[in-house]
């Protein structure tokens, strides 16, 4: 069960750059990113070379632990989408955010260090199930900063098991938010959908027909 922090209001935050870098020879680098505390963000990446990166059930449901482990801790988190071969997280950055971590050789901050950890992780628990070797994940997590298309951002992460055919209902989907956000399901009182419509421009009475409204194609390439 994943469970949420609030969503902070938006202030004069500080900048913090995530820098490229190899996490520890794994190959893994975070795109060169200036997290703003009170801004939003959409983080993503995929299977290297398209391949699929969840193999069964209990490995979406271990993606999700970590997530809830590494990087909820980190940030706000307001929504996200596990797909076979990708996955997509939408966060608002906090103050811990930004904190440093580690200076050496260069600065890490905690979302930055959280990604990876929940990727390095992730990826060695597969290789181990799969018995494979080599990078699952593409090399670059990217981060696209999303305040002027939020509720566009929101509604694109969810809409993505619909996009690929994988299914028709967006509530049979098991592995996003929409579940947490439409049927309630195990986020109890965790979920922040007080917070959420301060910043959503959603009509909540109208929550399942809006999430269904296409994101208009310009918008969309503005989030990736």
């Amino acid at each position: 069960m994943l469970r949420f922090l609030p969503i902070r209001r938006r202030q004069t935050p500080p900048r913090c750059l995530t820098p490229n870098y190899d996490f520890f020879g794994s190959t893994i680098i975070m795109q060169t990113v200036h997290f703003v505390e009170g801004s939003f963000y959409h983080i993503y990446n995929r299977g290297n070379n398209q391949r699929d990166i969840f193999f069964q059930a209990r490995n979406y449901e271990f993606f999700e632990e970590k997530i809830q482990r590494y990087i909820s801790v980190h940030c706000c988190l307001i929504a996200w989408c596990l797909m076979p071969n990708h996955f997509h997280l939408l966060v608002q950055a906090n103050r811990q955010s930004c904190t440093t971590v580690r200076d050496k050789p260069i600065p890490i901050h905690a979302l930055t260090e959280g990604i990876r950890m929940l990727l390095s992780s992730y990826s060695k628990a597969i290789q181990k199930q799969e018995k494979s070797t080599g990078n699952l994940f593409q090399q670059k997590t990217k981060s696209k900063i999303v305040d002027s298309y939020l509720t566009n951002a929101f509604h694109y992460i969810h809409q993505n098991p619909l996009r690929a055919g994988l299914t028709s209902r967006l509530e049979d989907w098991k592995w996003s938010s929409f579940r947490y956000y439409f049927l309630r399901e195990g986020a109890e009182s965790l979920l922040p959908l007080e917070a959420a419509r301060q910043h959503l421009s959603v009509n909540w009475d109208r929550f399942h027909d809006e999430s269904y409204a296409v994101v208009p194609t310009l918008i969309a390439a503005q989030l990736l």
